[in-house]
């Protein structure tokens, strides 16, 4: 993702020369001339590269989780039009960001740092405030751009100065890249008010306010420990004295409220434990907490260790974790999703295939759960069944590319090619291959079979891609 987006942001340097004197004022809603729809599409383009970078989490569960906070907040921000989606970044730094159009990513690193579900909501509340406020469209709409694919690339330029400025940068003209990355840093002001927005959000979704000051002031007081400078946050979202004192201020007259913190949210912290490095150390760690019983959640530390012994292969232990909790019950679909995946792991798709089919009902909103299902009742032969459950997906999200490739998959062996083309075009999209998939969809033309509906509808999406395409 930065070697990417150091290049895109070399292309944006030469077409477009940053200027110091050209940052849009804060308030004047007139100054973001982008509708919602270029905004979207803007961020969509950039979205599709990430998905495209390794650094990309690609984990549903993750997702997941994320949209649940994320939309707590977002139900309660006063005319949010946009639509948002929230996505999870492989990266041990602790760090956030927005881009246009709604698209927040969060970095693993933060997941694990935050101590609390409403220190972790803060920094969402902080990113939505940043789409809401329109900091982010003012940048791009000041630079008076006809292009989307240029703005695209200077929206990936955003991503890579805040990301990690210094390190993305490097590839690239280096003074230039600096002044750039201090160019789209937040004002002091769009900070503030970002701040003054998430504060409002937290206590209006139901989290506590105080969280936010709490997190602000750990991080800097962390970033004196630090002799290569200040966590990838503090570099992207400036953390001063005078910035904590302002919010401890905002939230002085706030109750204070004990929230809970979700299942969910050890549920993928421990997740992200477990997968992290050698399995067999991820097992020596989780059996520490379990014994020594060194945990916040002890659901979340059997869950982890299950998912620590599965990845090491140590079926026989990963078993009796298993058994455990399903005795103690299973409350999240997380952990109905993990006993899935431990049947499938010790071969035995049929349970496997069957597990799911008893869950999907209970749990029908869990991606991970799908994605399993859909594939068992292909492998046992039921594409067709399999094709529904997905078509039902998709009603929920049309821009999953792992829907796409499962309903490809179903769609080949039902001999249905150009339907399975079709799909393949949109798995390639959710990719950010754009050229694969006009040659899917043209291959998916010329594959004979379908219908003249179907056919059409090819046809269609296949001028609507190639008018997508950048300008030579």
């Amino acid at each position: 993702m930065r070697t990417l987006a150091a290049s895109l942001l070399a292309a944006a340097l030469a077409l477009h020369p940053a200027r110091a004197d050209d940052l849009p004022d804060l308030g004047d809603v007139s100054a973001a001339t982008l509708s919602p729809a270029q905004e979207r599409a803007i961020g969509w383009n950039a979205m599709r590269q990430i998905r495209a970078s390794p650094s990309y989490l690609d984990d549903p569960e993750v997702d997941d989780y994320l949209a649940t906070i994320g939309w707590r907040l977002v139900a309660v921000s006063p005319g949010a039009r946009t639509q948002f989606t929230f996505f999870g970044i492989r990266d041990n730094s602790v760090n956030a960001f927005a881009m246009p159009g709604g698209y927040i990513g969060v970095h693993t690193g933060l997941l694990l740092t935050a101590q609390s579900e409403s220190e972790l909501a803060s920094v969402l509340g902080h990113e939505v405030a940043h789409v809401t406020q329109k900091h982010l469209a003012r940048m791009l709409a000041q630079q008076n751009k006809d292009s989307v694919w240029t703005m695209a690339a200077l929206a990936l330029a955003i991503l890579a100065a805040r990301s990690n400025g210094q390190a993305a940068m490097g590839a690239v003209l280096a003074a230039q890249a600096q002044a750039l990355s201090n160019r789209l840093a937040f004002s002091r002001d769009n900070e503030r008010e970002a701040d003054r927005v998430g504060v409002s959000l937290l206590a209006k979704a139901g989290f506590d306010p105080h969280a936010m000051p709490v997190f602000l002031d750990r991080l800097q007081r962390a970033s004196r420990l630090y002799e290569t400078g200040a966590p990838t946050y503090m570099r992207s979202h400036p953390v001063t004295y005078e910035r904590v004192a302002d919010v401890q201020n905002r939230v002085f007259d706030l109750p204070y409220r004990q929230v809970p913190d979700s299942l969910e949210f050890h549920l993928v912290r421990a997740k992200l434990r477990a997968e992290q490095g050698d399995p067999r150390d991820a097992v020596t760690t989780f059996d520490e907490q379990v014994r020594e019983r060194k945990f916040a959640n002890e659901t979340a530390a059997h869950y982890g260790l299950a998912v620590a012994l599965i990845r090491a292969k140590d079926m026989k232990r990963a078993a009796v974790e298993i058994e455990a909790m399903q005795r103690a019950g299973i409350e999240s679909g997380m952990q109905a999703s993990l006993v899935g995946r431990f049947r499938t792991a010790q071969g035995d798709r049929a349970g496997a295939l069957a597990w799911y089919a008893s869950q999907i009902k209970t749990w029908p909103q869990h991606r991970g759960m799908v994605y399993a299902y859909a594939a068992a009742l292909i492998d046992a032969g039921r594409a067709g069944e399999a094709v529904d459950v997905l078509d039902v997906a998709m009603l929920k999200d049309q821009e999953d590319g792992r829907l796409y490739e499962l309903q490809a998959k179903a769609y080949s062996t039902l001999g249905k090619a150009a339907l399975q083309h079709r799909s393949l075009a949109e798995a390639s999209i959710a990719a950010g291959n754009l050229p694969l998939a006009i040659e899917h969809l043209q291959i998916a033309l010329n594959a004979g079979g379908g219908d003249f509906y179907t056919l059409s509808t090819i046809e269609a999406r296949l001028r609507e891609l190639k008018a997508l395409q950048p300008p030579r």
